[in-house]
């Protein structure tokens, strides 16, 4: 599930439950067309509430990380559940993507 908060150019994302292979596509159409707002300078994932994540959830935040660039914007991430937070590591996303402490 997606829920999101639009604050002065930043949209906070948060995402609920399961993040995998039947859910993904919905979710990226969902956060495409919120992202479409040319006002949208910063986008934030909030992890906290998500319970597991596998690969399908690491190409979608690709997806959207080289969406934010393509504009000059930026992305990070709200870690949560330790599983996901470690799959996220070893993928190397915290490497280009900011992780919020």
């Amino acid at each position: 599930m997606l829920t999101h908060e639009k604050k002065r150019g930043t949209m906070t994302v948060r995402l609920t439950g399961d993040l995998d292979h039947s859910t993904a596509g919905r979710i990226r159409e969902e956060l495409d067309e919120l992202i479409s707002d040319p006002g949208i300078r910063r986008l934030v994932f909030d992890l906290s509430g998500l319970t597991f994540m596998d690969s399908s959830g690491i190409g979608m935040m690709i997806g959207r990380y080289k969406a934010m660039m393509r504009r000059g914007g930026s992305i990070a991430v709200q870690p949560g559940n330790a599983q996901v937070d470690r799959l996220i590591e070893l993928s190397g996303l915290y490497q280009i993507i900011e992780k919020l402490a």
